[in-house]
């Protein structure tokens, strides 16, 4: 998702607004100072600060951070149908077209020869399912930027059940149990620089 895309994006929400989750509705930001107002909220956002490089009562840093959780998670979903649809349509199809007509062919050659190219179709879709996937979700600045993300979705419900006025299930994303892993060597503010490439 390029430059111009990523503007378009936010160019009609607050200052303080992101969106939750792809195609979700737009939140708002809870200031930082409310979520410090819980004792036990700040000292775990102080303790995550010196563990994962960032200030989560800083309010500019973690609206950035949250617009680029947003970013990522639509560029997950982008590379995922792009690649997953065709998958599972090819497999359907090859798998419907052999148990219905294929193996009933008379010559064993034409059923092998049949075989054989739907393996190669369907294991060149999966190939291609499996790159994107690595590369979306093996991607190390992306990852840190989920390892963050929940962590402040982490240090937020801490300070709902301390009092503090925060909607539930904010910041409206998962708690991502995969591939959030932060990786200081890959330390990065943005996104990954295969941002915004065609390549999928």
């Amino acid at each position: 998702m390029g430059g111009e895309t990523t503007l378009s994006a936010y160019e009609d929400l607050g200052e303080r607004q992101f969106i939750g989750r792809r195609g979700g509705d737009v939140v708002t930001l809870v200031d930082g100072s409310v979520i410090a107002g819980v004792p036990e909220a700040k000292h775990s956002a102080e303790r995550a600060r010196d563990e994962l490089r960032f200030d989560f009562l800083n309010d500019a840093a973690v609206l950035d951070l949250l617009r680029r959780r947003h970013l990522d998670e639509e560029e997950m979903f982008k590379a995922g149908f792009a690649h997953g649809v065709p998958l599972a349509i090819v497999g359907f199809g090859a798998t419907v077209y052999w148990g219905g007509v294929a193996r009933y062919w008379d010559t064993v050659p034409h059923r092998a020869v049949y075989l054989a190219i739907a393996a190669a179709v369907v294991g060149a879709q999966l190939f291609l399912f499996v790159r994107s996937a690595k590369r979306h979700w093996g991607d190390p600045v992306r990852q840190n930027v989920r390892a963050r993300a929940r962590r402040y979705r982490e240090i937020a419900h801490v300070a709902r059940r301390g009092g503090a006025e925060v909607p539930a299930h904010y910041p409206h994303y998962g708690p991502y149990p995969f591939a959030a892993k932060f990786r200081p060597e890959a330390d990065n503010a943005g996104l990954s620089e295969t941002e915004g490439s065609d390549e999928h």
